[in-house]
């Protein structure tokens, strides 16, 4: 027990300020500015009339009052607590609560003493206990907030709406579904299912919880809905991937029909959830709107529009927005920097790097995945090997499983596959399920099925191998004409009923977003789309395009893989862009899984032969094609 709780329990109020400091081991000299406000109001309550009326009463306390609120460090309270023990003060509540606010919440946030000051309070009122079960919130001992709220119904006090919506916080900070359950229950039971704000923190509750049909269904029981349920509404969407009902909800918010605008809380998810759909005409209307509403000032929302025009390959865009920060943090350098790496400007992103060096911003753990995915993408061994090493030794950042993941991807990619290996099983950090794909990715690249086979073992043991591992291995086969390999392999995973990914490709056109899979009919304008790709092939065999077979589909025969591959789902969303887009318009297309060489030698003659660019995406870099040229240098 602190000093200061042995005095109030002992009565010993002959007991100084000054004693109690020296128990406390603090200076033996108060502070002037604290000790003279202190006994400023010492002298005017000796020299009160008694008795006085309660709002009397507190206003004669007022200065102490507004000395507790302007304490910013936690000596200072020390010391009024003190003063308060000696002058039996601590059972006034308009003294006690301003005292455990500031003490309990940011910035001091000593939640243990708070607890011990609280306990000493005679018959703590709810608003007490509010207060304490909102430290308790942003600690990190989240469930004892919901233990204060036990012990204040147990005490017969009735918990109002300030209450519950903390308890809900406690339990978004341990994901409690049922907690979350049990304080729905009460909310109804006590009639408090009209406060939208402790609806909306439910619904937020309900939605880490990963139940958006009852976030969705306390939504629509709210009786008003502010801009701040629906960015908890767009948040549940996003987490169950309902992302074009975001879009949509954007469009309501702006039109009016919901009656509140987006924020920039609204802007921040929306810009998410367009990267995600691969929507960048929908990213450049919030953007739009980012500007008109004065929210391009925010740092946090232009590192996310860098992000997210990097994710569509607009890196001249993403640039402008770079330009225009004036406060330019870690964040937005590692921003900058990845969207670099990922569309193929290796040395512009050590460009950025060593700009950002000189202008004094540290590199983060961020900072130097996104560097040294730079050197991977772009064969820069040698540059990545300096970075890896200068990673420890002049910044003391230790490499985590991303920064291995991009070293192993630089070397496999160089045909250093040994080396890679080597450094995987040297890590400090045991290696995960990406790091040994990485290596097997490139064991298909430079054909080691030796080493393949090793990889694959290894996924085994960690249990976690997947259908593409397979498909890799397979493909590894075919690529050194193993057919017998190839043949028990194709038996394994049927047997086993292994299951690939469909490969998929999507565009957007016009704020829709039009996806295709190979051989797909379903699209409404497909006559028109196939008709188109006949000719686009037509023109580009006059050009030279030759269909690349020798690693793709082992079984069929060369006429079999030429019409196969001739209508895998990059080629169709393509055709569609060049179908349904004026001449000269970009086409950008987002694929799930990488592009083939076929795919990517057709983009390539494409843009050359049409005079379009054509930038596409798969699962691992941008792939920008201009004048039958692409960014990767045909390295990826």
């Amino acid at each position: 027990m602190t000093p200061a709780f042995h005095l109030f329990n002992s009565n010993r109020s002959y007991l100084n300020l000054r004693h109690y400091l020296r128990l406390c081991h603090y200076t033996t000299t108060t502070p002037p500015s604290i000790a003279k406000q202190l006994q400023e109001h010492h002298r005017h309550q000796h020299n009160r009339t008694k008795p006085l009326l309660s709002s009397l009463e507190s206003k004669s306390h007022q200065p102490l009052i507004s000395l507790i609120k302007s304490c910013t460090q936690k000596s200072s309270l020390l010391q009024i607590h003190g003063y308060l023990i000696r002058n039996s003060l601590l059972h006034y509540p308009t003294i006690s609560l301003p005292f455990l606010s500031r003490m309990a919440l940011s910035p001091i946030h000593d939640i243990a003493y708070s607890r011990q000051f609280f306990s000493q309070i005679p018959n703590p009122s709810v608003f007490l206990y509010n207060t304490l079960i909102r430290a308790y919130s942003m600690s990190n001992s989240p469930i004892e907030g919901f233990l204060m709220y036990q012990e204040m119904r147990e005490k017969g006090l009735r918990a109002d709406p300030v209450s519950l919506s903390f308890v809900i916080k406690c339990y978004i900070r341990v994901c409690s579904l049922i907690g979350g359950e049990q304080v729905h229950a009460r909310i109804l039971s006590d009639g408090h299912q009209s406060d939208s704000l402790l609806l909306t923190n439910l619904m937020d509750l309900y939605s880490l919880c990963d139940k958006g049909s009852e976030a969705c269904k306390v939504f629509d029981e709210m009786p008003q809905r502010d801009t701040i349920a629906w960015n908890v509404l767009i948040s549940c969407y996003m987490r169950n991937r309902r992302t074009r009902d975001v879009l949509i909800i954007f469009d309501g918010m702006l039109s009016g029909e919901f009656g509140c605008e987006p924020d920039d809380v609204t802007c921040l998810r929306l810009l998410q959830a367009c990267s995600n759909l691969g929507a960048l005409e929908f990213g450049e209307k919030v953007h739009g709107h980012i500007v008109e509403r004065g929210y391009d000032n925010a740092t946090n929302l232009c590192n996310s529009l860098i992000a997210m025009y990097s994710q569509f390959g607009n890196m001249d865009k993403a640039f402008d927005v770079f330009k225009g920060m004036h406060n330019k943090n870690v964040v937005t350098w590692s921003a900058i920097i990845s969207g670099l790496a990922m569309n193929g400007y290796g040395r512009e992103a050590i460009g950025a790097f060593e700009e950002m060096l000189k202008m004094g911003v540290l590199p983060d753990d961020l900072t130097f995945t996104g560097i040294l995915s730079a050197c991977s993408n772009c064969g820069l061994v040698d540059k990545g090997v300096v970075i890896f090493a200068r990673m420890s030794k002049e910044f003391g950042i230790v490499p985590n499983i991303h920064h291995y993941g991009c070293m192993v991807d630089l070397l496999g990619r160089a045909g250093q596959l040994h080396q890679a290996y080597q450094l995987i099983m040297s890590m400090r950090v045991k290696p995960d399920s990406t790091i040994w794909r990485t290596l097997l990715g490139a064991c298909r690249i430079h054909r080691n099925v030796i080493l393949g086979e090793r990889v694959v073992e290894h996924l085994i043991e960690l249990k976690a191998q997947e259908a593409g591992d397979y498909v890799l291995l397979f493909n590894l086969y075919s690529s050194v004409g193993n057919w017998e390999k190839v043949t028990e392999l194709r038996k394994f995973m049927k047997e086993k009923g292994i299951q690939t990914t469909p490969a998929s490709s999507s565009i957007e056109l016009k704020g829709k977003v039009h996806e295709f899979v190979v051989d797909d009919v379903s699209h409404p304008r497909k006559v028109e789309i196939y008709e188109m790709l006949d000719e686009i092939c037509k023109q580009l065999k006059i050009a030279g395009y030759v269909a690349e077979i020798t690693s793709e589909l082992p079984n069929l025969d060369a006429e079999e893989k030429k019409y196969v591959l001739s209508y895998h789902s990059e080629k169709l969303a393509i055709a569609f862009g060049v179908l349904a887009t004026p001449p000269g318009t970009t086409i950008r297309i987002a694929k799930n899984l990488r592009i083939c060489v076929d795919c990517h030698n057709f983009a390539k003659l494409l843009s050359g032969v049409y005079n379009r660019q054509v930038i596409i995406t798969d699962h691992t870099r941008f792939h920008h094609f201009r004048g039958g040229h692409c960014s990767c240098n045909d390295y990826w």
